[in-house]
């Protein structure tokens, strides 16, 4: 007998079973199994909503979204959005997504900035900062989110008031009533700047693709960078510049008790996003870590035997390899933040589980404010999975 594989081209495949209307049936018994699950389930989906709606009548507990049309007469410190107590609950709910979102993106972008530099650092040969940066990591992720929260938040309200506030440089202050940073008044002008800019990053991706599709075809090497600055620096200062646009900053001054001018980060805002980054920055720093530990020892080998320095073999060789390895954890700390804001409501921040409590407690609309909350970190949850699965499945290796 001849133990020669046979070529899978070649191979027959079975012929199908006709299907028999017989419980001996395999295909038969998993179709009714399913049908009996999904009627239990519809069944007790079905009893939940019922036996909600009959308790809600028998409370005389109003139900419905007309809520978000009435007066909302709450105030909000901190709004990116023009905002009025005098709004309605919707405008107030929106308020409250946004802040959700300003402090999710800004500590998305610094907890990954300051973890994979911390993460790096961990496999320096320097042991002082090898077990410094250690001790640091071990004690961010062994002290519970919540209390660190109120630990920078107490630290911030025990600085002095803006008579006596830390002033590091020019027109930056710190005290009890935040951080004040010198800022440029925005108008509509710099709403178009950042505009072009956003478009041109979009072209500058686009022409960045099709002069590596033109290099693939011909092999010659072409420049992306000259584009990339005409279409993200040149354009959008231009059309900054014949626009009118402002270019002297506003600088913060003292008047009086409190400081004019210049932008302000509250200190709840400012505990919050400190809390949260260095928090969220000793996980994604063991994550990059691993990751680079998962790239072989002799692609560092190989890489220096070229005479690439240590910083480049890292940022060319190394780090691109091991993006595979850190991008899903990474995808699980940037929804940990995003979620974890929440705890916003402990120290005194209005993000949108704190507007929606108090819109639920004036209005009786337990359940839908409960819902607004759940929709909200659903929807953007299931958008950083996306875009990050999105991202992972473009740096994966390609089989051929």
């Amino acid at each position: 007998m001849s133990d020669t594989a046979i070529d899978p081209r070649y191979a027959t495949r079975p012929p199908k079973r006709p299907l028999r209307l017989s419980w001996s049936d395999e295909r038969v018994r998993g179709i009714v199994y399913q049908i009996i699950v999904v009627g239990i389930v519809g069944a007790i989906v079905y009893w939940l909503y019922s036996n909600t709606v009959h308790n809600l009548d028998v409370r005389r507990i109003a139900t419905g979204w007309g809520f978000l049309n009435r007066e909302a007469g709450l105030p909000i410190a901190e709004y990116l959005i023009p905002y009025d107590p005098t709004d309605t609950y919707f405008r107030a709910l929106t308020v409250g997504v946004l802040n959700t979102l300003k402090v999710a993106v800004v500590g998305i972008i610094l907890a990954t900035l300051l973890g994979t530099l911390l993460g790096v650092l961990k496999l320096s040969k320097n042991w002082l900062v090898s077990k410094v940066v250690t001790v640091y990591i071990e004690i961010v992720r062994d002290l519970p989110l919540l209390l660190q929260l109120l630990f920078w938040y107490a630290l911030l309200q025990g600085l002095p008031g803006p008579r006596q506030a830390i002033n590091p440089a020019t027109g930056v202050f710190l005290s009890n009533r935040g951080l004040k940073l010198p800022f440029f008044e925005w108008v509509d002008v710099h709403s178009w700047a950042l505009l072009l800019v956003v478009i041109g990053a979009i072209g500058t991706y686009f022409f960045h693709k099709a002069a590596r599709a033109k290099q693939m075809a011909d092999g010659q090497p072409r420049a992306v960078w000259p584009s990339a600055v005409i279409m993200m620096l040149v354009v959008p200062l231009g059309a900054w510049y014949f626009m009118g646009a402002p270019f002297t900053p506003d600088i913060p001054a003292l008047r009086g008790f409190n400081f004019s001018g210049g932008l302000t980060v509250s200190p709840e805002f400012f505990a919050l996003l400190l809390g949260l980054t260095l928090y969220t920055a000793g996980f994604i720093a063991e994550i990059v870590r691993a990751g680079i530990l998962s790239v072989n020892q002799g692609q560092w080998e190989a890489a220096e035997a070229l005479g690439l320095p240590r910083g480049r073999v890292m940022n060319l060789v190394v780090l691109p390899q091991a993006l595979r390895v850190i991008i899903p954890p990474m995808t699980s700390q940037f929804l940990n933040i995003t979620k974890n804001s929440s705890l916003a409501v402990a120290i005194g921040y209005q993000d949108i589980v704190s507007i929606a409590n108090t819109t639920l407690n004036q209005t009786g609309q337990a359940i839908e404010g409960i819902a607004v909350i759940m929709l909200v970190y659903l929807t953007i949850s299931l958008s950083i999975s996306l875009f990050m699965n999105w991202y992972n499945s473009k740096i994966a290796l390609v089989e051929r």
